[in-house]
């Protein structure tokens, strides 16, 4: 899992029956000092995101299948939104 923030969503009419009514957005990841890297990604999102939002990604496949309970070819999915992460003694909030 990576923690990520959501930079833009993705709107299709003509897509793969599969994916209808699945939110797709775009996240750009976190590096490990808390600095977006510019590595941009396409995902689902099960969590409910927004733009602006820190999202903590599941990339693998798997996440993806179960979590909109089917197969599918997605391979990488926002499974939350994050408030705050505290590591080595430090706390960082997100809103």
């Amino acid at each position: 899992m990576k923690l990520a923030r959501v930079v833009g969503n993705v709107v299709s009419t003509i897509k793969d029956s599969g994916f209808n009514g699945q939110k797709l957005m775009i996240v750009d990841y976190i590096d490990e000092d808390g600095n977006l890297t510019g590595n941009n990604a396409i995902v689902f999102d099960v969590a409910h995101a927004g733009i602006g939002d820190t999202v903590l990604v599941a990339v693998d496949g798997g996440a993806a299948s179960i979590l909109l309970g089917r197969q599918c070819i997605g391979d990488q999915t926002i499974v939350g939104v994050i408030d705050h992460v505290t590591y080595e003694g430090k706390t960082k909030e997100y809103h």
